[in-house]
């Protein structure tokens, strides 16, 4: 990705008794996201966590989704309408809280 990109980066953090559906998110969901965000999306990918820092320790996620943008406007214009339609399909996957981190791509 380009510097000066716009990653938003959605973290789905581990824990017991946490429910995530890795199909429902990779097949539904995103095809949500492309239908609403359109153009905007310059790039995405989803990451499945597998494991932590030691041998054996329980990934700190299930999941990371991440989206590119071209610039922040472009994010802000195209999520904000969507907003109401994209959070109200978590519930169909998971019953975890994310957590939303955007940044620029500097490298």
């Amino acid at each position: 990705m380009k510097k000066g990109t716009i990653k938003v980066s959605v973290l789905y953090p581990s824990g017991e008794g946490k429910h995530f559906d890795m199909n429902y998110y990779s097949n539904n969901h995103v095809s949500l996201l492309q239908k609403l965000l359109g153009n905007a999306i310059i790039g995405a990918t989803i990451e499945k966590g597998l494991g932590g820092s030691a041998p054996g320790e329980i990934a700190p996620f299930e999941a990371i989704g991440n989206l590119y943008f071209e610039s922040m406007e472009s994010f802000q214009n195209s999520f904000g309408p969507n907003a109401p339609a994209i959070m109200g399909d978590l519930p169909n996957f998971t019953d975890i809280e994310p957590i939303v981190q955007i940044a620029e791509v500097i490298l």
